[in-house]
């Protein structure tokens, strides 16, 4: 079996395609090192299935070698990336998804829309199921992820019944592990990035508001099921860990993990910036038999020796 795994020298590009390497499938990972980096594949570039191809898939995909699956995960995710690379990360969930679902149609290739919980946008139902249509700005800073992502579901919910594509849609919700950069401007690595330098940890708001945070190889697990499960075409499942943890216990567990000597203080909270957020994942556990099962405390520990090496 191939797969094509967009975005692949990424943070969860590069984890799948390790993992797929593993299952013993050939790996054609596809980046334009806009965000992602070699750094994140280096250790896979001598194995015989894995090829590396520097491409852009918002030009033409048509020359890309004939696969079995395609996973789209070529989007920048931070908000501090995306709302400085915008105009990139609106044509990589738009164009650059338009361009693959056509291919999954030529090549009759199954498909899987990496989402997110930010189609969600303030959601006043929570934890939030699948149903929950979103309560979104269009007109804003985050728009340009937020819209593009729903976009992005949009069209292969054309392509699935206009064209038979066996497309899924998996909505992610925050996630964290090896291979994430320290600059990306997420709140897991900005913690860990000033924790460890004992400089000052700045949060966003009153630190009451609250997110979810899933292990990357729990969430790896999640994705591989929901790819490979037959009859699950059109499917939309969120995928993350229920556990809802406040920005302020989370900084509170950083220091203690890391034994540092930072102190904690406040600015205003950037616009739109949703004040909970937790999926509600009893999909997952009904058409994946999958939850979850790294804690908090041993993925951020994990993270943090990863990032001291």
């Amino acid at each position: 079996m191939k797969v094509l795994i967009t975005g692949g020298a990424g943070f969860l590009g590069s984890n799948l395609c390790k993992y797929y390497l593993e299952k013993g499938w050939e790996v054609l990972c596809a980046d334009n090192l806009g965000s992602g980096s070699m750094d994140n594949v280096k250790d896979l570039m001598d194995n015989e299935k894995f090829k590396f191809l520097e491409i852009d898939i918002t030009n033409n995909v048509n020359d890309l070698p004939r696969t079995d699956l395609i996973l789209h995960f070529a989007s920048r995710a931070s908000p501090e990336d995306y709302q400085t690379n915008s105009f990139e990360t609106m044509m990589a969930n738009s164009i650059g998804t338009f361009n693959l679902l056509k291919k999954a149609n030529k090549d009759n290739a199954r498909f899987l829309f990496a989402s997110t919980s930010e189609v969600y946008g303030q959601a006043n139902l929570i934890p939030t199921p699948e149903t929950y249509y979103g309560y979104v700005n269009s007109y804003g800073p985050r728009s340009c992820y937020d819209e593009s992502k729903r976009f992005g579901e949009s069209l292969c919910y054309e392509f699935i019944h206009k064209f038979n594509v066996d497309a899924r849609i998996v909505r992610i919700f925050n996630t964290y592990g090896p291979n994430m950069k320290f600059n990306d401007g997420r709140v897991v690595t900005n913690f860990i990035h000033q924790a460890l330098n004992n400089e000052l940890i700045t949060i966003y708001g009153s630190g009451k508001q609250t997110r979810s945070f899933c292990y990357v190889n729990d969430l790896i697990k999640g994705i591989h099921a929901l790819s490979t499960i037959d009859g699950l075409n059109g499917e939309v499942i969120n995928l993350g860990n229920p556990a809802e943890t406040t920005i302020l216990e989370l900084a509170e567990e950083i220091i203690r993990i890391t034994k540092s000597e930072s102190k904690i203080i406040f600015k205003p909270l950037p616009e739109d910036d949703p004040v909970r957020r937790v999926p509600d994942i009893a999909k997952a556990k009904k058409l994946l038999k999958w939850s979850p099962e790294t804690t908090l405390k041993k993925g951020l520990t994990k993270l943090t020796e990863w990032f001291r090496k």
